[in-house]
């Protein structure tokens, strides 16, 4: 069988520990976690997780099948990469040259990036988009002054309701 990415939106009771039991579910098992985002619903004593991993259908079926039996899970599910907007989020701080400050200027707005702040010293920059569009600016960025980043795990949408 061959490997894919997949998605597994986990909706769970907002408590103390259901993401670390969570997390543990992989890594006893060997799974690897590519990207995890997690947040309260619009119900505060919801929550749900976003977790992406690379595997095959075998594997994702397994994984989905052990968290569904953790306590305060109320459902896990693979959802297609193909039936899902996706999206991630990249913060960066730079401390260009002088001489760099025109090409990353240049790089901000021909890839519609923003600029969310600067001083004396930093510019941060804020860039939105699929993995690809993150690396692409992670490439970019680093050799005009790209001093640290944060990048968010992978938040993803399905395109119709369930």
């Amino acid at each position: 069988m061959s490997k894919r990415e997949a998605a597994i939106s986990i909706v769970v009771n907002n408590k103390p520990d259901v993401l670390a039991r969570i997390a543990g579910t992989f890594s006893g098992r060997g799974f690897n976690i590519e990207s995890i985002s997690a947040n309260v619903t619009r119900d505060p004593a919801i929550t749900k997780i976003i977790i992406t991993t690379i595997g095959t259908q075998e594997t994702i079926t397994k994984i989905e099948k052990q968290i569904n039996r953790l306590v305060d899970v109320l459902i896990a599910r693979d959802i297609s990469v193909d039936e899902t907007v996706q999206r991630e989020m990249l913060l960066i701080r730079m401390k260009p040259a002088a001489a760099d400050r025109n090409d990353l200027y240049k790089a901000v707005i021909t890839n519609g990036w923003k600029i969310i702040g600067q001083d004396d010293v930093y510019l941060f920059i804020e860039v939105t988009g699929e993995r690809e569009d993150i690396d692409r600016a992670l490439a970019v960025l680093e050799p005009l002054g790209m001093e640290d980043f944060s990048r968010t795990g992978t938040v993803v949408i399905e395109r119709r309701g369930t």
